[in-house]
């Protein structure tokens, strides 16, 4: 008999038992151009309650991206797909090539796995003080997986180290989010860089370019949507 699959994420060792769940949150963006009346988009938000951001986007000036995220997978294909139908957005003009949908993963050392899967990506993303962001996906070459775990520890130690001094400066805080399978252009991640100030974030990828990960195994970054959040849903 075939060993059945354990898919759950597994956090840290807590009570002396390693933490595993099946729950994980999908986060998705989409982006949409001729957004010239932003308050009855942010009046349907509020109206229907949407768990959400919505940005302006940097480099359109009529253009705006909708950040919204569940738990369940079902709510894309239901419920936002049911809003997005309605007047405020459903007479945007979509612009595909930005939308990314991503899940959230563990690493296997997370002190609370639940609040990291389900609750800190959230607040992160609303937090009314970090209201500028930086969207893109990314995929690595598929040099990088055949590496032994040995090698592949140090140079994602790199990588993380940049993160980790950016955001313990305050200066930008990111989502990760894995999305395997989830794009027609078969990236691997969604990352999101969160912040008071621009500059940072731009900053926080030029430093992430120097590094052994990014120079060397990461085979496409982008598009990248640059935005700055005009309503906040709250938690």
């Amino acid at each position: 008999m075939s060993e059945k699959l354990d898919l759950r994420e597994k956090g840290g060792v807590r009570d002396g038992v390693q933490q595993a769940s099946d729950r994980r949150l999908f986060m998705q963006l989409l982006a949409f151009g001729d957004a010239e009346d932003t308050s009855s988009l942010v009046h349907a938000l509020e109206t229907e309650r949407f768990p959400g951001v919505l940005y302006l986007d940097a480099n359109d000036s009529r253009g705006v991206g909708l950040l919204s995220w569940s738990d369940d997978a079902n709510f894309f294909v239901g419920r936002l797909r049911e809003f997005l139908l309605k007047p405020a957005f459903g007479a945007l003009t979509p612009k595909l090539e930005y939308s990314m949908l991503g899940r959230s993963y563990a690493l296997g050392h997370e002190p609370d796995l639940d609040d990291w899967l389900l609750e800190k990506p959230k607040r992160t993303v609303t937090d009314p003080a970090e209201r500028w962001a930086v969207w893109y996906p990314l995929r690595r070459l598929g040099a990088f997986s055949t590496l032994p775990p040995e090698e592949q520890a140090p140079i994602l130690r790199e990588h993380g180290k940049i993160g980790h001094s950016f955001g313990e400066s305050g200066l930008a805080h990111d989502v990760r989010l894995a999305c395997f399978g989830l794009d027609k252009n078969d990236n691997d991640f969604i990352i999101g860089l969160i912040g008071s100030e621009l500059f940072p974030l731009s900053a926080c990828v030029q430093s992430m370019r120097k590094t052994r990960q990014t120079s060397q195994y990461i085979q496409q970054m982008g598009p990248f949507f640059v935005g700055k959040a005009l309503w906040q849903s709250s938690l």
